[in-house]
């Protein structure tokens, strides 16, 4: 960090240091817990932020002292030309935490590319080992495409993390072999609770998991050793050990166990609208700013500024069952 950046806090004292960059809410599959039967238009092209937009907002947040992006979607890898927006981070931002969140479907091809770019980590949503379940929950069968591409990430060196959304009845009898992939490899899993987002048009509370069964499930398997957390770089996950094996398992609890005291991150939709909260459904457009010759950065900043002194903790959003908007994550960014 530069002595021309400042570390920015919100209105509760929280060091915010953490971007979530969507560049796309297209997706090519349409998972039941996200876009389920594809039942979100997309955003119109128009409205989506320009390559040089998204790059200006990264150098905005790294003026305001963020040091962690993850470009997101969507799928990141819809959008043509991916690639050209990650180098350019890079070049501009050497120091940057850059990473990336996909579902792996079209990754395998660029695993290589992404190291060379200094990408830190690339996260891969992937909710289930068996084909007929994988894609009942996406409404593809793409599995042997995301298999290869966290093969290619590892070939690589990729840091690699999987994000399973457990789900009652679908896919949580699966976390056992789970944990089992990250006995034997390098990578990390992560079992993430089920949200109620935006519309909430597809939560179902006899769906749920909790992150206390999902570790419950995963102790019988293999013994589990806790992991300190870093307070620097503190996410949401729990993570343990695997005794004996290469990789980790975690669990990420929104619902039984929140984290929104600690919470370090903001999320700007491909659309350009800053969204301070998952839960909560206000959002800033940012985009008709940073198109105003007039207006500009200097306005984009103040109104993050201005979001950020009420930042909310999304376990009162959630309490008071309050507005949560009617966008759904693959809008939002995941």
């Amino acid at each position: 960090m530069t002595a021309s950046q400042s570390v920015v806090s919100d209105g509760r004292g929280r060091t915010v240091n953490y971007l979530r960059l969507s560049v796309t809410d297209r997706c090519n599959l349409s998972c039941l817990y996200c876009r389920p039967g594809s039942q979100i238009p997309f955003i119109p092209h128009a409205d989506i932020l320009r390559y040089e937009e998204l790059l200006d907002l990264v150098a905005l947040a790294r003026e305001m002292g963020i040091t962690k992006v993850r470009l997101t979607g969507g799928e990141p890898f819809a959008r043509k030309s991916l690639l050209v927006l990650v180098e350019a981070i890079r070049r501009r931002f050497p120091d940057t935490d850059l990473r990336l969140t996909t579902n792996g479907t079209m990754l395998a091809g660029y695993a290589e590319p992404l190291a060379a770019c200094g990408v830190s980590a690339v996260n891969i949503s992937l909710d289930s080992l068996d084909r007929a379940t994988y894609a009942r929950i996406t409404g593809s069968d793409h599995l042997d495409a995301v298999r290869q591409a966290i093969d290619a990430c590892l070939r690589a060196s990729l840091r690699v993390k999987l994000n399973v959304v457990a789900l009652r009845g679908i896919n949580d009898a699966e976390i056992p072999a789970f944990v089992r992939l990250a006995e034997k490899l390098p990578l990390d899993v992560r079992v993430i609770e089920f949200m109620p987002i935006g519309s909430a048009r597809s939560w179902r509370p006899e769906l749920f998991v909790s992150a206390r069964d999902a570790l419950l499930l995963a102790s019988r398997q293999v013994e589990l050793i806790p992991e300190a957390q870093r307070h620097d770089t503190a996410g949401p996950a729990r993570m343990y050990r695997i005794a004996g094996g290469q990789g980790r398992f975690g669990v990420i609890s929104p619902l039984t166990d929140h984290f929104c005291k600690s919470c370090n991150r903001i999320r700007i939709t491909a659309d350009g609208k800053l969204r301070t909260c998952l839960f909560a459904g206000c959002e800033y457009r940012l985009r008709p700013l940073l198109r105003n010759p007039r207006l500009g950065l200097p306005t984009v900043r103040r109104v993050i500024a201005m979001a950020l002194r009420h930042k909310p903790l999304g376990f009162e959003v959630l309490a008071a069952e309050g507005d949560r908007g009617e966008r759904g994550m693959s809008a939002i960014g995941g």
